[in-house]
């Protein structure tokens, strides 16, 4: 059956799955929260769910050329901007993170080739196919996305079948008490994160309003299930000291035969995670273009190639921010850890935005087609804000100290170059919104 503009939503919907299952293998490992409290997966994807919600009401009722810097600029003032520009750009480091996990599974069919040599390869090789474009990334990532979803429904299907007896008993729920189960239902909240991703792709849209929301909404629902039952498998298949802070390669290793388990490895992990860093590279300029040309930072580092329309000077500053913690070997655990309490942040302003909308548009909010009541609407996003309180407080007590105070200093070395720089009558910032 033909369902017109369909193929429109296929790419954002390839984008969105790899960006998120990404986000889940990196979480995986090495990550020492069980995923055996079952009900954590649900807890889970209940809070992924509202943590987009804002993103997905929000992105009903408009398109915004500058992601979620245009949503701040339009809904908290033009103050905002600079403030959430600066934090999207310090916290960019984390790119190389996923560059170095790719490396991390690599590494066992590369034995002769260092783990930096692969994690920049990685790096270089995306970096240089973005520069021709949205065409470019879109094909890798379609491909990718396949093989992905191919390896990973190969493992869950065999593993299902060679569950432990045991592991739906009820001594094996809440096995950590109810700390546990928050802990790991934080964690797998934030395996959705790649919705973050298509939002900073609105400008790029042909429909934005109706195709960025129903793929934000379906693709997280059916990839928290997907989790779910990856996440059943992983620590119901052999004991649970064998699989705790491990691989998934442990059990796909004792399930598969070796020609899915080869597939698991090279589909699983490598494509997972060259999806969500080809999705954070094909993204991370958008807010950052707009924010020069409303003259946070200079204008000249938004020019685009006349050719591919893509913004080089500014790819190649993203490019450095990835390659440098590499080359010069900074832990994982530290870039994984230096946006925790950062997250929270923009996530407070993503959600103090669509506290604003019905005000700032009212007329476009009545005609969404994602409408609710705005009594619904308020409900909606205190309960947002409890979770990110929450998630965000628990994720913080995890953090040493220094990793805490280098997060609250970037916090307030935001804000502070959004007022001085704003105060300099230097910025002007421009309506980067369009009603459908």
């Amino acid at each position: 059956m033909y369902i017109p503009g369909s193929e429109e939503l296929v790419i954002f919907i390839c984008a969105f799955i790899g960006a998120m299952i990404g986000f889940l293998w990196y979480n995986a490992y090495p990550a020492q929260v069980f995923m055996g409290d079952t009900g954590s997966l649900t807890i889970g994807g209940i809070i992924a769910v509202l943590a987009r919600s804002p993103q997905i009401f929000l992105n009903s009722v408009a398109r915004f050329r500058g992601g979620d810097y245009s949503m701040v600029g339009t809904f908290l003032g033009p103050r905002w901007t600079g403030t959430y520009s600066m934090i999207a750009l310090l916290t960019s480091v984390t790119l190389c993170m996923y560059a170095l996990s790719f490396a991390d599974y690599a590494m066992p069919f590369l034995p002769n080739v260092s783990r930096k040599v692969i994690a920049l390869s990685i790096l270089t090789i995306l970096f240089i196919t973005n520069t021709f474009g949205i065409n470019a990334f879109s094909k890798i990532q379609n491909a990718a996305v396949i093989v992905l979803v191919i390896s990973l429904t190969a493992f869950t299907a065999v593993g299902l079948t060679k569950l432990d007896g045991n592991y739906f008993e009820p001594t094996q729920f809440m096995t950590h008490g109810v700390v546990g189960l928050w802990q790991a239902s934080v964690l797998m909240s934030y395996t959705c994160d790649g919705a973050q991703y298509v939002t900073q792709m609105s400008g790029e849209a042909k429909n934005p309003t109706r195709d960025i929301p129903r793929v934000m909404l379906f693709s997280t629902l059916g990839v928290s299930v997907f989790y779910g039952l990856i996440g059943v498998v992983a620590s119901g298949v052999l004991p649970v000291d064998q699989v705790a802070g491990q691989p998934m390669t442990v059990v796909a290793q004792a399930i598969l035969s070796k020609p899915l388990y080869y597939l698991f490895c090279i589909g699983g992990g490598w494509m997972a995670l060259l999806t969500t860093l080809n999705s954070s590279i094909a993204t991370c300029t958008k807010p950052l273009m707009q924010a020069c040309n409303d003259g946070w930072y200079p204008r000249s580092l938004a020019r685009l190639h006349p050719k591919y329309r893509t913004p080089l000077i500014l790819l190649g500053f993203y490019y450095v921010v990835g390659f440098v913690p590499i080359a010069f070997g900074i832990d994982i655990d530290i870039i994984s850890n230096i946006t925790i309490t950062v997250g929270a942040i923009t996530k407070t302003m993503i959600v103090l935005c669509l506290w604003n909308m019905p005000k700032v548009l009212p007329e476009a909010w009545n005609k969404s087609n994602f409408h609710i009541s705005n009594g619904a609407l308020k409900a909606l996003c205190i309960v947002d804000l409890l979770v990110i309180v929450v998630s965000g407080v628990t994720s913080s007590f995890e953090l040493p100290l220094p990793l805490l105070l280098g997060n609250l200093g970037v916090v307030v070395f935001a804000f502070l170059f959004g007022s001085i720089r704003f105060k300099s009558g230097k910025v002007q910032v421009e309506e980067s919104y369009e009603l459908s």
